[in-house]
């Protein structure tokens, strides 16, 4: 019986490693692969575009909390000035450009590129208070996109009803991670990035409601306390 629960445990280890190379490799060919083919002549464009509507500093580095509680430096592309959206602060937010330097993120280790979204600290401390299981989310890597971000969860409402559905789906995609999950969300995510019909997509930006979508990665919906 003891070597029977040592052998179980020692498949268990080894699959869970083989499963995070296989993450680790595919984060690192994407992240090579998008920054040198993309962001190499992409990245000079939107940081002239910046300069010209609001001169200052191209990037916005900001405290995120990363796997098992870790504080780390998130890159973003500046979006505000002086307290306020900027212009071209407006499109990069509404297109989602202004998340592309977490590629670098994603180079360095301290992001992938599915997990759930990292929270600033004072937001961790906020949803805390709303939500039954709130360090689940932190057993993973940080990602670009998540599972609540492929269920239309793009928004970063503090109300309560909506940080407990991203909450759910992202302790979900924990309990269920797999690189096939990943692709399928990845796949999703670029769906909703270039609807055909981008009012009937809920989580873009010309959406009536940033309500959850109903896609076919997980039927269930989020439970909801009063």
């Amino acid at each position: 019986m003891g070597r029977t629960s040592v052998a179980r445990a020692t498949g268990g280890t080894q699959a869970a490693f083989i499963s995070y190379m296989i993450k680790r490799f595919f984060d690192l060919a994407v992240s090579i692969a998008v920054i040198l083919c993309i962001l190499s002549w992409l990245m000079p464009v939107l940081a002239l575009l910046i300069l010209l509507d609001s001169g200052g500093p191209v990037f916005f580095v900001q405290k995120r909390v990363g796997r098992q509680g870790r504080p780390f430096n998130c890159y973003k592309l500046r979006s505000m000035a002086a307290g306020s959206i900027t212009r071209c602060g407006g499109w990069l937010r509404r297109s989602h450009l202004d998340e592309l330097p977490q590629f670098f993120n994603v180079l360095l280790g301290s992001m992938s590129l599915v997990g759930p979204r990292p929270y600033m600290p004072s937001d961790c401390r906020v949803f805390a208070d709303m939500v039954d299981d709130p360090d689940s989310r932190h057993r993973v890597k940080p990602g670009i996109t998540g599972m609540a971000q492929s269920k239309g969860l793009h928004e970063t409402s503090c109300d309560p009803d909506i940080v407990r559905q991203r909450y759910y789906w992202d302790n979900w995609y924990v309990e269920n991670a797999g690189w096939l999950l990943d692709l399928r969300i990845l796949g999703r995510t670029a769906l909703n990035l270039f609807p055909r019909d981008p009012a009937a997509v809920p989580g873009s930006p010309f959406s009536a409601s940033d309500r959850i979508s109903v896609l076919p990665l997980e039927k269930r919906k989020a439970p909801m306390r009063g």
